[in-house]
């Protein structure tokens, strides 16, 4: 998969212990419009999906996850879009976690099902909408300018996602 960026919220030593997370994330789009994830605790729009569990397929993880937060239903891969790396703040016994996002061009059916969200989205306060990228971009640019203080570390993934989405999209490439 086509390397689109690396972000270093923290520069990782030689000797770090590191803890590898796999994630996948699903780009939709109708238009400029793009199925996206309004965390409220964050106050910032992501890409739906999440992380890829021991020896799953990335097919099936991006299908289930985009049923759990968006309700989608017959997800299918188009193509891959590309991979969006980041050296984070550890988790437990780690100094780093170095997260590999995969992100893949998706269709869905034309309706979406309730989604069925864990405990922590439902707390977080996460929703499904529909928003011209542009938009998000703009939203999530003034939420960083901010510096708000719930801010989370994600948003600048998704803030340079959301660019790239766009930058295919007036492209004619997505």
């Amino acid at each position: 998969m086509h390397h689109l960026q690396t972000i270093y919220h923290l520069q990782p030593r030689a000797s770090a212990r590191v803890q590898q997370r796999l994630a996948v994330r699903g780009i939709v789009a109708r238009g400029r419009e793009l199925l996206l994830l309004y965390t409220g605790r964050y106050d910032d729009y992501s890409l739906p999906g999440g992380g890829v569990e021991a020896d799953e397929d990335h097919a099936l993880a991006l299908a289930r996850e985009l049923a759990e937060e968006t309700g989608a239903r017959e997800v299918s891969i188009q193509r891959p879009f590309g991979l969006i790396d980041e050296f984070r703040p550890p988790r437990g016994d780690y100094d780093v976690l170095h997260m590999l996002s995969y992100c893949y061009v998706c269709r869905i059916a034309d309706t979406l099902a309730a989604p069925q969200m864990e405990a922590y989205e439902i707390k977080n306060r996460m929703e499904a909408r529909w928003l011209d990228v542009d938009a998000a971009i703009a939203h999530n640019e003034a939420v960083m300018q901010r510096g708000a203080a719930g801010m989370g570390l994600s948003i600048v993934r998704e803030t340079v996602l959301l660019k790239l989405i766009a930058q295919a999209l007036d492209g004619g490439r997505l």
